[in-house]
């Protein structure tokens, strides 16, 4: 496989593992990932962690603003195949049909379900109890071509986006260097989705954030796991944005929703539809990130009983 040309496109550090591995195990002649971002209040510009993986392997760089319309210079790299892994914009036709051995996207679920941008966080907050890798040929739809390979891992009941996305950029990696012989072969598995079972994710909006109590504690839970440790969860206490890091489902008592009726060492409970959160690890508005019991060590905690949140 050491002689197999491969140009990668990825851009977070999800995609990191996969582009490594094929580092070592292929010939990557040319990295493809998203313009450096500003980040931070002081809007520092800053490179993708796919760019900074491969300046640090002496890897060329190339980091279109639309690929639609700047793909041209791709060809001139000839590559055998086309490897894609949470790249972040659609790949146009000329540039699918080129290689040999074709285009092949590196997705984090078990397709056709969670198709799209952010298939890792919506299926912690739907409350998924298994999830996976597929590895399957691009087409011009999105998630939409055949499948080549799939491996499922459970969810348990305290991953969060980070911890999942962690277990899932390893086996993507992994999968991918297994099933990579049987495409260059031609004895890999070609099996078209069925779109009847397809299901849909779109990029996190701040919305999504906004944490809405007359959920059940169980989809609250879900929700603020589901955004650790970034964007993260929030809500208003006394007009100011306070974000909820960690949590875990509390007592079934029943209370006026969105209350905090309960203080704990440790936490405070908010009333839910069915029962309460309780909210452990918080960064409160214009503080650093810190466990709820560090925060009670200068703020009275009983200041918080009787607050309407959100």
């Amino acid at each position: 496989m050491n002689n197999l040309k491969v140009v990668f496109m990825g851009t977070p550090e999800f995609s990191v593992p996969t582009l490594e591995a094929l580092i070592a195990n292929t010939n990557v002649v040319l990295v493809v990932t998203q313009p450096d971002a500003f980040v931070g209040r002081k809007k520092v510009l800053v490179p993708s962690p796919v760019k900074k993986c491969a300046l640090d392997h002496n890897i060329e760089v190339f980091t279109p603003d639309k690929i639609r319309k700047e793909y041209a210079s791709i060809f001139e790299y000839h590559p055998d195949i086309i490897i894609t892994c949470a790249y972040g914009q659609i790949i146009p036709k000329d540039l699918l049909e080129y290689p040999k051995y074709g285009c092949i996207n590196v997705h984090a679920s078990l397709l056709p379900k969670y198709r799209g941008s952010s298939p890792i966080y919506q299926a912690i907050r739907d409350g998924e109890e298994k999830t996976g890798i597929t590895i399957m040929y691009m087409d011009e739809g999105v998630d939409t071509g055949n499948i080549i390979a799939a491996r499922e891992i459970p969810i348990s009941n305290v991953d969060t986006l980070g911890t999942l996305s962690d277990k899932l950029s390893k086996l993507g990696s992994e999968l991918l260097l297994k099933t990579l012989p049987v495409i260059v072969d031609g004895t890999n598995f070609d099996i078209p989705q069925n779109s009847l079972l397809a299901t849909h994710t779109k990029l996190i909006k701040r919305e999504d954030e906004r944490i809405d109590f007359n959920q059940s504690k169980e989809a609250v839970y879900n929700q603020i796991r589901s955004l650790n440790p970034s964007p993260l969860a929030n809500t208003l206490i006394d007009g100011e944005e306070w974000k909820i890091v960690e949590a875990r489902v509390g007592s079934d008592e029943k209370g006026e929703i969105g209350v905090i009726d309960h203080v704990y060492k440790d936490g405070f409970g908010i009333n839910c539809a069915d029962g309460e959160i309780v909210v452990t690890r918080i960064k409160p508005a214009s503080k650093k990130e810190m466990a709820v019991r560090d925060f009670f060590n200068g703020y009275d905690k009983n200041k918080l009983l009787g607050k309407k949140v959100g």
